[in-house]
């Protein structure tokens, strides 16, 4: 057993010296220089620096969204940089949860609709594909919007909606992009004391990108990236 999986059987996440470059041999971006990250089941870590630090493309990768140029990407004791396409979409389908900044709720659906589409797609039935989403609706406060349109929510109702999309499939991981950017102070206050206790209700591990400093503040660690190098890392007080 390599070293790299023997950590990744004790910790969710093992990332090793991971490159990660965009464009082509004429125009080529160094997105990620050399990143090693660790972290553990049941942890909430913020990453925070600024646009262009190589936040959102660490999260891509961690997502196996993105396959890196170079380095071990280990999630769950399987190296996911090293996986092929197939193997890679079905581990975003059923261990890792993505939310977005600007929500991506598919205004066709109505609110259960979109959050019982992850399940669907990762093959559970209609029937415990839909108890399933109402259940999380309600744990996010949301049971008496289940068949609204996401037109007609608000951005906090959209926001909670996509955490419970992104929890359906109880994926062990749950990554975040920017998640109260797009929101207002006190809104977004209440998407932080959502996130804040994922880890404790559901042991769900929590990575997110982030300006806002409540947000980071709220996390267990806070990891600094610049020019796609982690520049720092601690525990928060």
């Amino acid at each position: 057993m390599t070293d790299a999986s023997a950590r990744a059987r004790r910790d969710l996440l093992v990332l090793r010296d991971v490159r990660h470059v965009y464009g082509d041999e004429g125009g080529e971006v160094e997105a990620l220089r050399g990143i090693s990250l660790t972290v553990g089941a049941g942890e909430f870590v913020a990453l925070v620096g600024q646009s262009g630090s190589g936040k959102s493309t660490l999260l891509h990768v961690m997502g196996a969204m993105d396959r890196p140029r170079a380095g071990e990407v280990w999630l769950g004791g399987r190296d996911v940089a090293r996986l092929d396409d197939e193997a890679r979409t079905a581990i975003r389908r059923r261990e890792v949860g993505f939310v977005f900044q600007f929500f991506n709720l598919l205004p066709t659906l109505d609110l259960l609709e979109n959050v019982m589409l992850p399940a669907l797609l990762a093959g559970m039935s209609a029937a415990a594909a839909r108890r399933r989403a109402a259940d999380l609706l309600a744990a996010v406060g949301l049971a008496d919007l289940a068949a609204r349109r996401a037109t007609a929510l608000s951005g906090g109702e959209r926001q909670r909606g996509a955490i419970a999309r992104a929890l359906v499939n109880d994926a062990p991981l749950l990554l975040a992009d920017e998640p109260t950017g797009n929101l207002d102070s006190a809104t977004g206050a209440e998407i932080v004391r959502l996130l804040r206790g994922l880890p404790a209700k559901r042991g769900t591990t929590v990575v997110l990108a982030t300006h806002a400093p409540e947000l980071a503040r709220a996390a267990d660690r806070i990891v600094v990236m610049r020019d796609g190098r982690i520049e720092g890392a601690a525990a928060t007080p």
